[in-house]
């Protein structure tokens, strides 16, 4: 019996010899390269019944790269949130971890 192959051996196999990769980028990281300034997360409760939201502005970014910096955050902290108008809302008091996240991602972030 054989050893199993690699699926990447299978489909390096297919590519031509004189064919070089192009690296893989992160949008949060591609992003990082065009954002200029400080991002400032605060903790906001007004207009929400309550409910305790961390927001995050400052982006110089374009909406599209903000909405996949706001993916990333949500995805690595494990709760809800949503990207508009250039911000970032995170559902409930995560600021500290929202910091942590987005130096963590390259950003420069500071909690107001």
């Amino acid at each position: 019996m054989s050893a199993p192959h690699d699926w990447r051996d299978a489909l390096a196999s297919l590519l031509p010899e004189d064919h070089v990769p192009e690296p893989e980028q992160d949008s949060a990281s591609g992003a990082l390269a065009t954002q200029s300034g400080t991002l400032r997360v605060l903790i906001e409760r007004k207009g929400r019944a309550g409910k305790v939201a961390t927001i995050v502005s400052g982006f110089t970014i374009d909406d599209d790269a903000v909405a996949d910096v706001a993916s990333s955050l949500k995805r690595s902290l494990g709760t809800g949130g949503s990207a508009r108008g250039g911000e970032i809302l995170i559902q409930g008091d995560r600021a500290d971890a929202v910091v942590a996240a987005l130096v963590k991602l390259g950003f420069k972030a500071r909690r107001v």
